[in-house]
């Protein structure tokens, strides 16, 4: 069964790891708009003050030719050396001299969702978020089928490794418009998630916990190299590009978040 996640209102008024996996507990929603965020100021060595805010492009972990020739490195030099990119730098700019200013990314994206009532640098945080975590999904020579207690604990809840490859293709196909797929870990068990836009697990408590894999069903994730055929690069990435590793990583991860 595929969790749909909630559509976020967008109504407002004007222990990290490097698989992604350590999330932040619900938090209280900021009051009042984004104008009222207060402007932190920090103390340069000459005496003057400065904001800055420093949220980095991190790059994806192998060349950007290296999933070839399943994602071209067109594809990559778009997606991440444009949109990603774009991403990183608008965020920067919305938050320097605010309150968010500093603060890790997820807890910029905790904040920012604001129960649903989104705040103005939400989209950009969670897209960083979850581009980080799409490239760290992937790797060259990937797919395939995981083993050990990852694979066991798939066949467990969706009855086969086959019958979850339906089951996640079907969720990032028919997701509407732009958004994102994910398996995820809660209470336990395994489940797939499908969320609109820039949503994602982190700010969703009662539908997951911890997310182990996703996909990027944005269009500009496959245009270049599939045009308008979501469905084909659905089953590219299961079966030339998912990085089972990472995945089992992330579950270590998780369970030991949830002990």
């Amino acid at each position: 069964m595929v969790a749909v996640a909630p559509v976020a209102s967008t109504t407002s008024t004007s222990k990290p790891y490097s698989l992604t996996c350590a999330l932040f507990p619900s938090r209280q929603g900021l009051s009042g708009n984004f104008g009222s965020f207060r402007t932190r100021r920090l103390k340069m060595s000459s005496g003057a003050s400065k904001a800055v805010a420093k949220i980095e492009l991190r790059p994806p972990p192998y060349p950007l030719h290296g999933l070839e020739p399943h994602m071209s490195k067109n594809t990559l030099e778009f997606h991440w050396g444009k949109h990603h990119r774009a991403y990183v730098d608008n965020l920067n700019k919305q938050i320097v001299g605010t309150e968010l200013d500093g603060l890790p990314l997820e807890e910029i994206i905790v904040r920012t969702y604001n129960k649903g009532d989104l705040l103005p640098p939400f989209n950009n945080a969670a897209q960083i978020w979850n581009h980080d975590f799409f490239w760290e999904s992937m790797k060259p020579g990937g797919g395939g089928k995981p083993s050990g207690e990852l694979l066991q604990l798939i066949e467990r809840d969706f009855g086969s490794f086959d019958s979850f490859i339906g089951e996640f293709k079907t969720a990032a196909a028919t997701q509407f418009g732009s958004g994102w797929a994910w398996l995820a870990f809660k209470d336990s068990k395994l489940i797939i998630v499908k969320t609109p836009n820039a949503v994602n697990p982190l700010v969703l408590d009662s539908y997951v916990s911890f997310p182990l894999l996703t996909i990027d069903v944005w269009e500009h994730a496959y245009y270049l190299d599939f045009q308008n055929r979501r469905p084909d690069y659905i089953s590219l990435f299961v079966e030339k590009l998912v990085s089972w590793d990472s995945v089992n990583a992330r579950l270590e991860a998780a369970k030991a978040q949830a002990a």
